[in-house]
């Protein structure tokens, strides 16, 4: 993997949707279960892994199917990112 600017940004964006998980914890204990549309009964760390692994999903497909730019890629992942923290 380059170590880019780039890299450094995803690397800050998850840490730091990691330490917003961590603060809504410390003011709302309980990890604000439900169940969703798959099924699942979720709390918001498990929302945010499932985000961040579809995103992975989303990324590498895209990069095998189509190839660059990657900003439909990143619709994509946002959109599925806000489904997740909806739905699931």
């Amino acid at each position: 993997m380059a170590w880019t600017p780039v890299t450094l940004l995803l690397f800050i964006g998850i840490f730091a949707a990691m330490g917003v998980i961590t603060v809504l914890e410390i003011r709302r204990p309980g990890g604000d279960e439900r169940k969703g549309a798959l099924g699942l009964t979720t709390t918001r760390g498990d929302r945010l892994f499932i985000t961040l692994l579809g995103t992975v999903y989303i990324f590498l497909a895209w990069l095998g199917l189509v190839g660059m730019p990657l900003w439909a890629p990143l619709g994509l992942s946002i959109a599925w990112g806000i489904f997740c923290f909806w739905k699931v």
